[in-house]
């Protein structure tokens, strides 16, 4: 690095931890970070030019996402959108004297997981492809109903870690049929590079995405918050967005945030075939190498997420060789880069330890190339090769 700019040698496929920004997304901030400053909130002509480009890329994001432009929430993030629903949503129900219970899978992102812990919330194993159990969920909720208790129930659409996708159509009959009153939200940060967005939104009453997973900024984020549904704020204050979200609005970041969903839904078809294709190329690469097997197979994984497992290493020393070739990669969630013990999705997955110990994300995005996916199978196979060498002398 030079003066703060990524080397363009560098072979970036980390695109699950973030993505590189969209230039339609750069050339839509560029004149609210310098000419259009105006508080939205104002009341004067200038604040109101601010507003405008708001409500036009609320218009843009729900059509994205096939719903009405009032029922998207801007916000700061995954993490946020995540806490306000599933706190949010408990809160909501124990203010009107119900008994609420926060469900949850056991491979949800931690800031799923540990805001269902916090109010000690109930946690629902997963198949060995990591998605929910469905009978265990339907067992689950079907005791609650029994016991006049609501569930608020978070399963993300997309695993950050391995990449499967969940039917979330089938999880919502299950949902529907067990506990009517059930609130469903789904953590969809991982799916908007890979899924049509709309389906998913239509069977849910809560979704949120992430502005930098798709090619926006980061600290920008989107929460689809279904007409009807009732949750309390996670941020109180000044009453923007309807009273869900307070706080001034970061006019730059929404402007960027819709111009990189539409364009990413624009070109969506087109990139899960051609992303779709070089994971092809990259899993038997990485398959030759030996012993290196992938995690789930390419069925039930979106295009953009390639996750191994080698024998024979651990992924701290093998990640040290990656960087010191310039391959960016990583073991499993961005968020956990600190702690190399063995992810909590392969435990739920029923992952061995011992196999765990040596996984891979490889994640792959709009500006991932051929000669890229041939570099980082060069870069593994010689990185593999020469940790088993110096295990067995």
């Amino acid at each position: 690095m030079s003066g703060g700019v990524i080397d363009r040698e560098l072979i970036y496929l980390d695109h699950a931890a973030t993505t590189p920004m969209r230039a339609e997304a750069v050339t839509a901030m560029q004149p609210f970070l310098s000419d259009v400053y105006a508080n939205p909130s104002g009341s004067h002509r200038f604040a109101r030019e601010a507003r405008r480009a708001i409500d036009e890329a609320r218009d843009a994001v729900a059509g994205v996402l096939g719903c009405k432009p009032g029922e998207v929430v801007f916000n700061g993030g995954g993490t946020e959108g995540d806490n306000t629903a599933v706190l949010g949503a408990v809160r909501r129900l124990e203010s009107k004297g119900l008994a609420a219970r926060a469900v949850c899978s056991a491979a949800e992102h931690h800031a799923v997981l540990h805001c269902v812990g916090h109010v000690r919330g109930a946690v629902v194993g997963t198949d060995a492809t990591g998605c929910i159990d469905a009978e265990q969920l339907g067992l689950e909720l079907t005791r609650f109903a029994a016991a006049d208790v609501v569930p608020v129930v978070s399963v993300m659409a997309v695993n950050n870690e391995v990449g499967n996708v969940t039917p979330i159509d089938d999880v919502s009959r299950v949902v529907r049929r067990s506990a009517p009153r059930a609130v469903l939200h789904t953590d969809a940060v991982q799916a908007a590079c890979w899924l049509d967005l709309a389906p998913i939104t239509k069977v849910v009453d809560l979704l949120t995405l992430s502005s930098h997973k798709f090619g926006g900024p980061k600290g920008c984020g989107v929460m689809f918050q279904r007409d009807g549904v009732d949750i309390e704020p996670l941020i109180f204050g000044g009453g923007q967005e309807r009273d869900r979200r307070s706080g001034t609005h970061n006019v730059a970041g929404i402007v960027a945030t819709a111009a990189a969903l539409v364009a990413t839904a624009a070109e969506r078809t087109r990139e899960v075939e051609r992303i779709g294709a070089l994971r092809v190329e990259l899993v038997a690469g990485l398959t030759a190498i030996g012993g290196v097997s992938p995690t789930i197979s390419a069925d039930n994984s979106v295009a953009g997420i390639v996750h191994v497992c080698i024998e024979g290493i651990e992924n701290e020393a093998l990640l040290y060789l990656l960087d010191e070739a310039g391959l960016c990669a990583s073991a499993a969630s961005a968020c956990a880069s600190g702690a190399m013990e063995p992810s909590h999705v392969l435990a739920a997955m029923g992952v061995p330890r011992e196999l765990a110990r040596g996984a891979l994300r490889l994640s792959l995005g709009h500006t991932t190339t051929r000669s890229d996916i041939h570099a980082a199978v060069d870069i593994i196979g010689t990185a593999v090769a020469r940790l088993r060498a110096h295990a067995r002398a």
